[in-house]
């Protein structure tokens, strides 16, 4: 299964193991049972620490597991853990050899002093590239807490089990055989849940900490511009984000950042958080602002509220907090969300093969996702509001010499259907004979676009009709100190690299603010 240039690298890797480990299989007479056989046998041959044994009781078919000689497999795998979970599978060769994992101090001791019992199953796809970021952190909780188990199933090949959960979207994280979670999730955001005193313990750090010269509110790409610039001048700098990396997370393909030929949406956010740390930055993770209290109301720092009940003060701050999906906001929709209302087609696509599914969107990331659902399903109808799509001309070309796709214009959703357990429709008015009809279907694709991250702005910075934060050419919002960047304001074009540029933009005129004020450092 793994060809030669492969197998090379992973001897490479595996010459990192500091203890032996023990490959334990469960399997059967099917051809899957055979491939993995096959890519078991070939691990195995690559290191004398490595050993293979084919007696597993998995009721999982085929599965292996991964221990250490003598102990019980925390860390299985169900399905192969190839395309995007081959990097899973490596780290939980490496991690359960003894190579140390490339996380905090703080993570590790706060991972091994969790009590108790975790059985965690997650439900993936090899085509997502969110999936492996939760298997990894989960993996890397089995491998360093005995009361931690952490299972990847590949949704395509236990089909059986994925209707009789009714999984719709991956990743589908499940705890102790409750659901627990669903989409991308990091090994801080798991420990944020089943840690109980975390958040709390992070409230009162924050709170303690000294007024910045620049906070930054936001990991994206105009985020990471913002710090980097703002760090390189040598004052006090913080950033505070939900996710670092953002929106970027969730791309897939990236073909137009120049000078990079093509790259992969977490691999830039992992460069950006990377590039970050060189610098002497504060960087608060997973932590969400609530309120902002510019300057002149809160005695001459501005001030950002969290969720959590912490503040933080600053003499300046620079707003990147980007952009979510767009909702249709129909009847239906939040009932069905990932139960057949889906975002990500990359990521849940392979959930529907064989299905019919509808795409709601005529631009180029809605009829992008018409082109990959087509090879996966039995049928795609894509629905436009307006009379012309407005995709490149080269997409719809595509799109047009495809035999299981139907494209609707003038179609108004104004519906989503479903059992009471999932989509099995929707609903859309014709805008040209105002005729509602109704389409059959089992999955929807939303993808209208993205609306700014700005509601806990609201009152506060002026924003524009579509809930955007106003700035100038030098990023200076209605607020005096505080700048903005990036898909959350009214800058016309949302690329990443123009988010970078505003990014970059912002932090010099904080700067340039900052020497022209007389505002007290604390």
């Amino acid at each position: 299964m793994l060809d030669d240039a492969i197998q090379a690298q992973l001897k490479a890797y595996l010459e990192r193991l500091q203890r032996p480990i023990e490959l334990v299989a469960s399997l059967d007479d099917s051809a899957n049972s055979q491939q993995m056989h096959t890519l078991l046998t070939q691990v195995a041959a690559l290191s004398d620490k490595v050993s293979l044994r084919t007696d597993g009781d998995n009721p999982r078919r085929p599965s292996f597991g991964v221990a250490q000689p003598g102990d019980a497999p925390r860390i299985h795998f169900a399905g192969l853990p190839m395309g995007h979970e081959f990097t899973s599978l490596v780290l939980a060769l490496l991690q359960t050899g003894g190579h140390p994992p490339k996380v905090e101090q703080a993570v590790i001791d706060q991972i091994k002093a969790l009590p108790g019992s975790f059985k965690f199953e997650t439900f993936i796809s090899l085509s997502c590239h969110n999936c492996p970021d939760v298997v990894q952190a989960l993996n890397l909780m089995a491998v360093l807490n005995p009361g931690v188990t952490s299972t990847m199933i590949d949704g395509a090949l236990f089909q059986d089990e994925v209707n009789a959960r009714q999984i719709m979207a991956v990743p589908t994280v499940y705890l102790n055989d409750a659901k627990f979670g669903q989409g991308r999730m990091t090994v801080e955001e798991v420990l944020a849940q089943v840690d109980t005193g975390a958040s709390a313990r992070a409230a009162a750090e924050i709170s303690q900490k000294a007024p910045f010269d620049v906070l930054v509110v936001g990991g994206g790409p105009a985020g990471a511009a913002a710090a980097i610039y703002a760090a390189r001048k040598g004052i006090r700098t913080g950033v505070l984000a939900e996710r670092f990396g953002g929106q970027v997370m969730d791309t897939l393909g990236i073909e137009n950042f120049i000078s990079v030929k093509e790259t992969e949406g977490p691999k830039l956010a992992m460069a950006l958080e990377q590039h970050v740390k060189e610098y002497d930055v504060d960087v608060m993770n997973l932590q969400r602002a609530a309120k902002l209290i510019p300057a002149s109301e809160a005695g001459g720092l501005i001030e950002v509220q969290l969720d959590n009940g912490a503040a933080l003060k600053s003499r300046s701050v620079i707003l990147a907090t980007g952009a979510r999906w767009r909702e249709m906001n129909v009847p239906g929709e939040k009932d069905y969300k990932a139960k057949g209302v889906c975002f990500c087609p990359h990521c849940d696509g392979p959930l529907f093969k064989g299905k019919r599914v509808a795409v709601i969107g005529g631009g180029n990331s809605g009829v992008e996702a018409a082109i990959d659902l087509a090879g996966i399903v039995s049928h795609v109808t894509l629905l436009e509001f307006a009379d012309t799509l407005r995709a490149d001309a080269v997409l719809q070309n595509k799109l047009n010499s495809l035999p299981n796709v139907t494209v609707i214009k003038s179609a108004q959703t104004t519906e989503v259907t479903g059992d009471g357990q999932k989509v099995n429709g929707l609903s859309y008015k014709d805008r040209v004979s105002e005729e509602i009809k109704h389409i059959e279907l089992e999955g929807i694709f939303v993808q209208i676009g993205l609306l700014p991250a700005t509601d806990w702005l609201k009152g506060t910075l002026e924003l524009s009709r579509f809930g955007e934060i106003v700035i100038d050419a030098k990023g200076q919002t209605s607020a005096a100190g505080v700048f903005a960047a990036g898909d959350c304001t009214t800058a016309p074009y949302k690329q990443i690299i123009i988010a970078m540029g505003a990014g970059a933009t912002a932090s010099l005129s904080a700067f340039d603010h900052l020497i022209r004020s007389s505002a007290p450092a604390a």
